[in-house]
This record gives structure tokens, sequence and C-alpha cells, in this order.
């Protein structure tokens, strides 16, 4: 960043945050303020300004790379409490996938970009690493973990390649970097209340300081709790959160920053579905909970709903799945000018998880002769890190160079626990004790993972319309795990994987340009090389892509030749910035290789699963955006994208060769369509956004899909003047898939099979209505 737009900020910083959380928001959907300097065009858009209402109009204007930047009070318009990388999904390219209306149940959260799935992107908080953002998390968090989203300031999505800077082991493809807001220099407060469909009910609180001394100290602590039900079944989804930040200015040049972050949850599943079921048992099928007698029963293959209809009916008579998590999450940024020309910036931060989850399975009776028992998973998360970077002004050069090093020890276990006779106890809820006095624990395994990142690149601007920038990443990865415990008669009576691996690369290079040929016309262009490191998850797991999955024999056989994942990204476009339209057109190549995939079958309780190399893959898309503002108060957005991602080559597996070459990518649409229109007046703003997904293929081999299906929302918004102490009332309103579209949200969750069907997909919720009621005083 330059040492003129760094010293513009600490102005802010010391004087005006209130203008800078300004800034931060507008109408709809993506941030259009103007920004006041000129930055490096390799790592921040700059924006339009522009009296209409906000909609998706921010293509990332001076980038070398695609970049859009997603603001607070675009989240803010989504309910309270829905999940951020939700309100991403308007973003073109951009897929999520939830089965909840807030996608806040993570076992069903997953987004993809360009074809690439979450596992495969960067997310930071703040610089701050979050992981992969899967289920079982091995490296970070989910971001609804890491920060409230009444929190966050603003979000940068980089759809092709995230930058050479970002604090990632798995940004094969886009990043993702969330910003939390800074404290206002005014003492004041928010309070909001939230409540609708399913007996939701969402509490936040946050109180600022204001600045407390002639230093300029100032900070901000909020609490969140949310609680509702699920929309089909019984069960619940309860979340509590607090978070705080504290800014020092030291000096007019430095600031030190602290953010902490607290946030405990327990949730419900739903019964994940197979093609089978959704036409023999419908889209409400359910977990038992709390009928402990029938989930009992049909564990003695009695059963009282109708599962005989189904293939098989026993792999679809739960009595209920459930997760508990609980987090801590802290950061300290040091932020200032060394000279005129140099700027220095680390972080120094540490995160601690804990919790369990929890699945009643028929399939492993208790020695009590109880025919079913509870399969417990306990996670546990420690790590800490340093993030340090020098950035150097030097004529038409800006030079950054920087440092990434994280400890991360991961500890996992599954065991077992009686479940009692009938008429001798129930289960009752799971989440309200850890299950214990275990009969068997099939595995318990630790992991240390060391990772070191070094970056250097250099942003040249050539002529005032000619950007070049060029750099590189050299990345090491060294991850070994050993087992603690582990029983081979539960666990097919094989001995579970154990070893190190390493995923190094010393040079990761990326090369990008913007040539502003016109006024208000720019063409963009960026090259990147990329690589991720090995996931971790414990042995016969099915829900990351994890060579320690395999047991003693099959990972010793691969553990000398397996190779980390790898592809080069190539993306290029025309951007057009003007105040009555602002354009995009994209146009992106992958070449993926070593591509790991989780091959999956069997019941999904105790599933058989393989990770295996699926060679090569090829990518070609093309996104065509665009945001016109017809008159004053109105702007209608709409974006296109097609994504056609297939495997580079044939599989060998035991029944013989798998005819995988050409076919495409299972759980990411081909085509999207993104339409959205916003409509400001005075205090009144609104708007309604659709959007349409393409079928979705099942099966590697895809001759198992999902049909596509279009789904609306609509949000309304009214802000009154002041009443008395308080200084804004605002009522909101939130109408989330307004037509009621029957349609399947999160497929894959359990891994995709070879071919055929599989119980791996989850129902999207019906329409659901939210209101909220928010003072500020």
């Amino acid at each position: 960043m330059f040492p003129a737009l760094r010293r513009c900020l600490r102005v802010h910083l010391l004087g005006s945050s209130a203008m800078l959380a300004g800034l931060g928001g507008g109408v709809a959907h993506a941030q259009t303020a103007s920004v006041a300097s000129p930055t490096p065009a390799s790592t921040t858009a700059r924006t339009l300004t522009t009296t209409a209402p906000e909609t998706v109009s921010v293509y990332g204007q001076g980038s070398t790379r695609q970049l859009t930047s997603v603001s607070a009070k675009t989240i803010q318009a989504a309910a309270p409490g829905t999940n951020p990388l939700k309100v991403l999904a308007q973003l073109p390219g951009v897929n999520f996938q939830s089965a909840d209306p807030f996608g806040a149940y993570e076992w069903s959260a997953r987004l993809y970009i360009r074809g690439f799935a979450q596992t495969q992107l960067g997310f930071t908080l703040d610089d701050i690493p979050l992981g992969d953002q899967a289920f079982n998390n091995y490296n970070g968090l989910s971001v609804t973990r890491a920060i409230t989203s009444d929190n966050v300031a603003r979000a940068n999505v980089s759809q092709g390649s995230g930058g050479l800077a970002i604090a990632s082991t798995s940004n094969l493809g886009g990043a993702v970097q969330f910003y939390s807001a800074d404290p206002t220099d005014k003492y004041g407060g928010t309070l909001e209340q939230t409540f609708g469909s399913n007996d939701t009910y969402r509490t936040f609180i946050r109180l600022q300081s204001g600045i407390l001394n002639p230093t300029g100290t100032k900070f901000y602590v909020s609490y969140a709790h949310t609680d509702l039900d699920k929309w089909k079944g019984a069960g619940y989804n309860e979340s509590d959160q607090v978070n705080l930040k504290l800014v020092q200015p030291i000096g007019g040049v430095s600031s030190l920053k602290l953010f902490f972050d607290w946030s405990a949850l327990k949730q419900f599943d739903y019964q994940d579905e197979s093609l089978d079921y959704l036409q023999t048992l419908g889209g409400r099928v359910d977990n038992y909970y709390p009928d402990y007698t029938a989930a009992y029963h049909a564990a003695q293959g009695i059963y009282t709903h109708g599962e005989t209809r189904s293939h098989d009916p026993l792999d679809v008579s739960y009595y209920a799945g459930t997760a508990k998590r609980q987090d801590f999450l802290s950061g300290l940024t040091f932020d200032t000018l060394l000279t005129n020309s140099l700027d220095w910036k680390s972080t120094i931060y540490g995160h601690g998880d804990n919790g369990y989850s929890t699945w009643t399975t028929p399939y492993t009776p208790s020695p009590n002769g109880a025919p079913l028992s509870i399969r417990t998973m306990q996670p546990a998360i420690t790590r800490y890190g340093l993030l340090s970077a020098l950035s150097w002004d030097i004529g038409r050069h800006t030079i950054e160079s920087g440092i990434w090093y994280e400890y991360d020890q991961f500890t996992e276990s599954r065991y077992f626990s009686e479940a009692p006779l009938l008429g001798q106890g129930t289960l009752g809820d799971p989440n309200d004790h850890t299950p214990d006095h275990p009969f068997a624990v099939p595995w318990a395994e630790v992991w240390n993972t060391n990772t070191v990142q070094y970056h250097l690149q250099d942003t040249w601007r050539v002529l005032p319309s000619l950007t070049l920038n060029a750099g590189f990443r050299s990345l090491v990865i060294h991850t070994g795990n050993e087992a603690t415990a582990q029983d081979p008669a539960y666990n097919g009576g094989a001995q579970i994987g154990t070893g190190a691996l390493t995923a190094s690369n010393g040079f990761l290079p990326q090369f990008s340009a913007n040539w502003r040929f016109a006024r208000h016309q720019e063409f963009f262009a960026d090259v990147s090389h990329n690589m991720r490191g090995y996931p971790e998850d414990g042995y016969s797991t099915n829900s990351s892509n994890t060579p320690w999955s395999a047991n003693e024999t099959a990972f010793k056989q691969i553990q000398s030749s397996i190779k980390p994942e790898t592809d080069w990204v190539y993306e290029g476009g025309y951007r057009l910035t003007t105040k009555p339209f602002i354009g995009l057109l994209s146009l992106y190549h992958v070449d993926f290789s070593n591509r790991l995939q989780t091959i999956s079958f069997g019941p999904v309780i105790n599933p058989t699963t393989a990770v295996q190399n699926v060679g090569g893959v090829t990518t070609n898309g093309v996104e065509l955006s665009g945001t016109f503002y017809p008159v004053r108060h109105l702007s209608i957005y709409n974006s296109i994208s097609y994504n056609r991602s297939t495997f580079d080559n044939d599989i060998a597996t035991s029944s013989g060769v798998d005819n995988l070459r050409g076919k495409s990518i299972p759980n990411y649409p081909t085509l999207m369509y993104k339409g959205s229109i916003a409509y400001q007046i005075g205090r009144l703003d609104a708007h309604i956004d659709g959007n349409y997904y393409s079928h979705r293929y099942l099966s590697y081999l895809n001759d198992t899909s999902v049909p596509g299906y279009f789904i609306a929302s609509l949000g309304a918004r009214y802000v009154l003047g002041e009443h008395g102490p308080l200084s804004r009332i605002t009522l909101q309103l939130n109408a989330y898939n307004l037509f009621n579209t029957r349609y399947v949200a999160t497929t894959g969750e359990n891994g995709d099979p070879i071919s055929g069907d599989y119980q791996s997909f989850l129902m999207g919720a019906p329409r659901q209505f939210f209101g909220s009621v928010g003072v500020t005083f």
C-alpha cells in the first residue's frame, strides 16, 4: 500500500472513524464509495461514486486481478446473523449451498468459486488465516464463528486467484478476505432484535467506548445470541458469540489493533438424502429425535415411518446427529510507517477450538444389548502464528516482502458409547453433555503441522495507464501424525495410517497487468501458479480429501508417491466503469494437476472412503456482469457465468477402469444467473434478488444429478431519525425463498460416488420470513 494512503488512513483513524464506517456501507450489494488516494493495482480495487443505490457493481477498477469488494451494508442487508459467505453468492461465478436460510448450519455450508470448492480457496480475517472452512476444520474455523456478521466492515473477493500475501495453504483458486470494523470515535451502542420463521430469536448488542483519552484509545464489545429451530424435524441451532476490538493510535503514524472472538454453538443435523429417499420418502424426511422408541425399533428392523418404501431403510433411520463447538480467536496487529516510503505491518494470533459431534448409529450395537450406539467425533485445535510484511515505495515501484509462520496441533478421536435399553432411559439431547464411558475407541490421532510462507512482489506503474505486477511465494507445509489409540475390531481389522507428508514449492509465481486504454475502460490479466497442502482428518472419514483417511498399508503405499494438488490459473477481462453503467467481461482457464477426490460408498454412518489422485482437471469459464443506473434511486444488476470443468484422465479402481475423462466435476452448476433490483429513496431502501443454478452432477461419471432451480429473496429497510436518546431506529424485513421453491441445496457433503445414487445431499429450506428492530444510541 502506498505511504500516501497509509498516512491518509492514519488521519482517518485518529479523527474520523465514523467516516470510515460510513464508507464501508451501501444499500444493497457492494461497496461503491470512492477511495481518496491511488493504491497498488495488484491488491486494491478503486470504486465509483454514485448517488444511486448500491448493487453488485464494484468489479475491481484498477486491479490487475478480478477483485470485488463487498461492503458492511451489503452484508447487513441480509437477515441479521446470515453467514457472510452466503451474501457473496450474488457475485459472478460464486455458488453458496446451505440447508438452512442463514447459512449457519456448518455441515451443509459450502462455497464454490469458479468450480473450486471452499477447501480449495483461501479465507482470512484481518489477515489471520481461517483455514479451509471445512466442517472438520483442522487449521481454522468458519467465518461465522470467527466474527459476528454485524462487525464485518467489508469482504474482498478474488474470484480467480488470491494475492501472494494471503495466509492460506488451500487457495488453489480464489480467496475471501474479511475485515473487522473499527470502533467509532463517539460513545454509543446498538441493540438489535430479530425474530421470524422456525421460532427464530436473535439478539445483538454492541457498546462503543468512543475516544477515551488524548492518545485516541477506543474499543467496542459486542454480544450476539441466536436461537432457531430446524425447518423440518426436531432440533435447534443455537449460538453465542462475543467480539471485542481495541484500537490504539501511536504517534500519528502507527496503530495497534487487538481483536478477540469467543463463540459457542450447538446444532442439530438435518437428514442427508439420496435420490431414492427423495423419491420414496419425500424432501421432509428427517431424523427421529426426540422419539427414541422409533429409533430403537428401526435399529431392530421394525420401521414405523414408511422407510421400507426405500431401497435401504436402515440408512435413513437415525435418532439424531449433533455438533457442539467452542472457539477462542485473538489477533494483535502493529502497523507503522518506518520512513516516508517504508511501511511495516505485523500480526500475531492464536486460536483454540474444542467440541464434539455425535451420530446415533444402528450399525454398531451397544454391549448392553441395545441395537444402536452413539458415535462421537471429538476434534480440537491449538494454533498460533505470525505474519510480518514490509512495503517499500520507490519511484514507480511498490515492493512488498513478507513471511508467515504457523504451528498447528490438531487432535481428533472417534469413540462409541452405549445407548440405554428401551424402557431404561433415552438419549435425550446429545448436546447437553459429552457422551462418556465409551465401550470402544476405534482411533485417536494427533497431527502437528508447521507452515512457512515467504512472498515477494513488485507493483510497477509503468505509465499512468499501465500497471504491472510480478512476484512469487514459497510455501512449505510439513505434517506428521501419530495414533494415540486404535481398536482394529472397530476399524475393519485394519491399522490406521500414520506418517509424515510435506507439501512444498519454492517458486509459486504470479504475474498480472492492468491497462487503462481509454477513459472508463481497461483490460486486466493475471497468471498464477498455486499449491494446496494436504488436508487432515481421521481414519475412514469422508469430509475432506485427506490421505490420512486410508489404512496403514494404503497410506504407506502412497506416502512416497503422492503429490500435492497444484494448478495454473489464467484470467483476463475487460471493465467499463461509468456513472450510468458498470460492466465486466471476464474469461478464465485453469489447468489443475494431481486432484485428490474422496470417493465414497456404503452407509453414510460408516462409509468406505478412498482418496484418489484423479489426475488433471481442465476448467474454462466466462462471466458477464453489469449494473445499470437508469434513473436516480434505482439500480439493476445482472450477471451470467458459464463454467466447464472436466476430468482429464480415466481412473483405475478395484472394479476396473472408469471412464472419467471428459466428465464434469460434481456439485458445481455449469450455468448461473444472478439478478438484483435495488431502490433507495430517503430513509427507505429495498431490494429483490433472484438466482438461477443449472443442474449439478452427483457422481463422477455424471449418471446422476439434481435439477436446476431458481430462488428469490426480498429485503427492505426503513430508518427513523432521532427519537429522544436514540439516534436511529431501524426496521428491517427479509423474505427467503420468496416463491417457496423446492430444491436440493447442498450436494456432496458425504463425498461423491463413482456412479449411481448416494446419501449425500440436503434439501433447501422453504419460504422464510424474518423481521428486525434495531436502535442506535
